[in-house]
C-alpha cells in the first residue's frame, strides 16, 4: 500500500512538473511591464509570472511574521514554570 501511495505521489509531482514545463515553453514571447514615469521592463511571460508568484509569497510570509512571533511568545510564556508559592509565608493563615 505504501508503494502505491509513493508511486501516486511521484506521478502527481511529474504531472505538475510537466504541466509547468509546458506552460514555460508555450509562454516564451516577450511581455512588457509598464512601470512609473514611462519606464518599462521587458521579459518573457513565464519570468514575469514567476516573479509575481515569488513576490506574492514574500509579501504573504512577511505579513504572517508578526502573528507567528506573537504565537511563539505565547507558547514560550505558557511553557515557563509558574513560580511556586513561598514555603514560609510571613503571615500564617488560620492560626
Amino acid at each position: 500500500m505504501k508503494r502505491l501511495l509513493r508511486l501516486l505521489q511521484w506521478l502527481l509531482k511529474a504531472a505538475v512538473f510537466f504541466t509547468l514545463f509546458a506552460f514555460a515553453l508555450n509562454n516564451q514571447q516577450e511581455t512588457r511591464v509598464h512601470l512609473f514615469f514611462g519606464t518599462f521592463w521587458q521579459a518573457p511571460t513565464v519570468l514575469v509570472v514567476l516573479l509575481a508568484f515569488t513576490l506574492g509569497v514574500v509579501v504573504g510570509v512577511l505579513g504572517m511574521v508578526p502573528r507567528w512571533w506573537r504565537h511563539r511568545q505565547t507558547i514560550k510564556q505558557q511553557s515557563q514554570p509558574i513560580s511556586a508559592a513561598p514555603a514560609n509565608p510571613e503571615t500564617p493563615h488560620g492560626t
